[in-house]
């Protein structure tokens, strides 16, 4: 008989990179998962990497875990602290990797769950590699996490934006004005795809689509031609334009400029990352608690827990980490929205 695994008594948890709604929810998924089912201690680890680099962490007791379903942001705080990534100040020459390893030893933790996006997931692989017991939880508003369909946090974004481009109409029909709005997103362009066309938006613009500043021109000008009184604009944060332009601005400013038809922007910034999660991310998010605990308790180690075609199953974090989940060029959304008239300023 092959020698036998030692159940996990004792986790960490941390969260990583840029907050968003679900996060908590999260945290209470493997929380209570953890002690309730398997009588796991839990060790909540503060700001990210940065919390187990300077030792700060305290048990959390179930009772820490009740309530926070519906709070935004994390309990345990966040930081963009990179562990793996060198530079040449004075904290660089510390050996963050080996701190993060010692203190893991010290702990005495049999896993830790690393809750983030795309650069939690290659800092997750890269310990998993140094040995640690390492799952990680997929989260962003920017649903670009490879090996996943969704993050969560992306559908509460959606809710927010949309709800923002809603109101964006009423000013743009009473004022019979183009009204361009940007949206997060980095180099991904899901959140602006979901949310322009959920808030029927006229051009839709995301940085897997190469656009000319004379179509989207063109297009609006016919709509005006056409008596319809105004357009609404959605542009992703992360498409081709000049440095030190906002995408908004940039697309304005061409709008006006080729059309000479009245233009405003809107930048919805950090908005979209902030509130309580919608009820979808909170069931996603506590699902995903959950199954990190069950694959902790069946030692499968250096995975992400991931949704695909519905079903909650896990990734290899060595194939997900550092990778970019962009939006399909044959997507089945895009052509939709293309047959109802919807321009992505390419054609």
């Amino acid at each position: 008989m092959g020698k036998q695994k030692k159940p996990a008594r004792r986790i960490g948890i941390l969260t990583a990179g840029g907050d968003c709604p679900g996060i908590n929810a999260a945290i209470r998924g493997v929380g209570k998962t953890a002690i309730t089912e398997y009588g796991m201690e839990i060790y909540g680890i503060s700001s990210g990497f940065l919390g187990l680099i300077e030792k700060d962490y305290a048990i959390l007791e179930e009772n820490q875990l009740s309530g926070i379903l519906t709070f935004g942001g994390t309990i345990l705080g966040t930081s963009r602290e990179k562990p793996f990534k060198r530079d040449s100040s004075a904290a660089g020459k510390i050996d963050k990797p080996k701190l993060i390893k010692k203190h893991y030893n010290e702990l005495g933790l049999d896993g830790l769950v690393c809750i983030g996006g795309n650069g939690t997931m290659r800092t997750a692989a890269q310990l998993s590699t140094e040995g640690l017991n390492v799952i990680g939880l997929p989260k962003t508003i920017d649903n670009d996490v490879w090996g996943t369909d969704v993050t969560f946090g992306f559908d509460s974004a959606v809710w927010i934006a949309t709800d923002a481009i809603d109101r964006l109409h009423t000013t743009a029909n009473s004022h019979k004005r183009i009204m361009v709005i940007e949206l997060m997103g980095h180099h991904a362009g899901w959140l602006t795809l979901f949310s322009g066309i959920a808030g029927g938006g006229d051009v839709i613009l995301i940085p897997e689509i190469p656009y000319s500043e004379e179509i989207i021109a063109s297009y609006l000008l016919n709509r005006a031609r056409n008596k319809k009184p105004y357009s609404i604009v959605v542009v992703a944060e992360g498409i081709d334009k000049p440095k030190g332009i906002s995408a908004a601005n940039y697309i304005s400013q061409s709008i006006q400029k080729l059309t000479g038809l009245e233009t405003r922007e809107t930048i919805l910034g950090y908005i979209q990352r902030g509130g309580s999660p919608s009820p979808m991310d909170r069931l996603l998010a506590t699902r995903y608690g959950s199954h990190a605990v069950e694959l902790i308790a069946n030692s499968e180690f250096g995975k992400m827990v991931a949704s695909v075609n519905g079903v909650i199953s896990s990734a290899p974090l060595s194939e997900v980490g550092g990778k970019l989940k962009t939006v399909p060029s044959g997507y089945p959304l895009i052509s939709k929205a293309r047959k109802m008239g919807i321009s992505f300023g390419d054609k």
